[in-house]
């Protein structure tokens, strides 16, 4: 397999070097870099004598037929988007690694009982619309209406995008297969955290998908001069954004398990001499029981308003995603660890507090994940780094889980 791994980093720096723009790697949701590496994975996928097809919002999906019909498909696969200033493996490296595993069983001659696609999802990160999992939702068949009406920076609509990247927008709610052939869903990705590395093991096994809310938050008052307002007069926008960044950290704080960010905030009309009249900010929260981040989310809303009213100011609140927790598959997940074990590691299981494309394909199919170790647990950054050695026990381990799999499914 270290021909593989040394094959799937070559790839890796190969895509890590298509980007929108030049010095940093950023690769949204139908640009032009995004074309270029979906035509060059294409390519992969034929020479590893798969079938290759883009679905309607331009996934990327190659086939590897069963050696006789009627056994059904398995699924693996990630995303090919980035965030912006990205690093080169989070998303592409469990495609490669995908792609590596059918390159190992067309290179023998070998057909599986049931066929095995690799799907290269279009838009993960959100970086374009500011919403993630376009593509997994819309191969999942569960992407909601009002998706296609948000907008990028520029003003385009989703579903104007879609149609401008080859897809068909009016195609989005009309699933183009039947989940019922759907096995299940296998994706490999790196940690993006230090448990890993600080167990000194090369892969683990995921064991659930946490739960995250991304709501925008607004606190609205008015715009005044900063010399000439009292202060006992004033309705300053941007405190009032401060005083719930820390109610946000308090409650994270105050609760097990619970992760919370404000990653953005703005203040408006943004001068130096010029009271904030309005200031926006986002909060991400994830938990693993949705009842929990459920009830934390309705919490921290209630304080916003109070906020606002002891400032004599207005709130708004804006729900951009929802993602509910997400238990990995048992029986899938139970292989994966028995195939870590056969190659002679550990199979140590343990949560994912990203999300991932799993969760929503987990909508259509049992998925199980395998994570990688990374340096430092660093991700979103172009420090991003995984060893070609462990890339090296993904695809064994992939590998072995296929040949379980086959074997089970005779």
């Amino acid at each position: 397999m270290i021909q593989s791994a040394a094959t799937v980093m070559e790839r890796c720096e190969i895509l890590g070097a298509i980007s929108e723009e030049s010095g940093i790697l950023v690769r949204p949701y139908g640009s032009e870099s995004m074309r270029r590496v979906n035509e060059i994975v294409a390519g992969w996928m034929r020479d590893a004598g798969m079938t290759v097809r883009s679905d309607a919002i331009g996934n990327l999906i190659g086939r590897y037929e069963a050696r006789k019909e009627g056994g059904g498909t398995l699924v693996l696969g990630s995303h090919l988007d980035t965030v912006r200033d990205a690093g080169r493996y989070d998303g592409p490296l469990g495609v490669l690694v995908a792609l590596a595993c059918v390159e190992c069983l067309n290179a023998s001659g070998e057909r599986l009982p049931f066929a095995v696609e690799v799907a290269a999802f279009a838009d993960e990160e959100g970086l374009r619309f500011g919403t993630t999992f376009l593509g997994s939702s819309a191969f999942a068949c569960t992407l909601e209406p009002g998706l296609l009406d948000l907008t990028d920076g520029d003003g385009v609509r989703v579903a104007e995008a879609v149609h401008a990247f080859g897809g068909d927008p009016d195609a989005l709610a009309r699933a183009d297969r039947s989940p019922n052939d759907l096995i299940g869903y296998c994706e490999v990705h790196i940690e993006q955290g230090p448990v890993l590395e600080r167990l000194g093991l090369p892969v683990g096994v995921v064991s659930a998908i946490q739960g995250q809310s991304r709501v925008g938050v607004g606190f609205v008052g008015e715009a005044g001069h900063a010399g000439t307002v009292p202060m006992e007069g004033r309705r300053d926008a941007l405190p009032a954004a401060a005083e719930f960044v820390l109610a946000v950290e308090e409650a994270a704080r105050r609760q097990e398990g619970m992760v919370a960010t404000v990653g953005t905030i703005e203040a408006h009309p943004g001068a130096g001499n010029v009271i904030p009249g309005e200031a926006t900010l986002s909060l991400d929260l994830r938990h693993g029981d949705d009842g929990v981040r459920g009830s934390a989310l309705q919490a921290l809303r209630e304080r916003a308003k109070e906020i606002a009213r002891a400032r004599s100011l207005e709130s708004s609140w804006r729900v951009r995603q929802e993602s509910k927790a997400v238990p990995t598959s048992p029986d899938l997940t139970e292989l994966l660890a028995r195939a870590v074990e056969e190659i002679g590691l550990p199979a140590h299981r343990l949560p994912s507090g990203a999300g991932h494309d799993a969760a929503e394909v987990a909508a259509i199919a049992p998925v199980a994940m395998l994570f990688v170790r990374c340096e430092r647990g660093i991700s979103h950054n172009p420090a991003e780094s995984v060893e070609e050695e462990d890339v090296a026990v993904a695809v064994e381990t992939i590998s072995r889980f296929l040949a379980l799999l086959a074997g089970e499914r005779g």
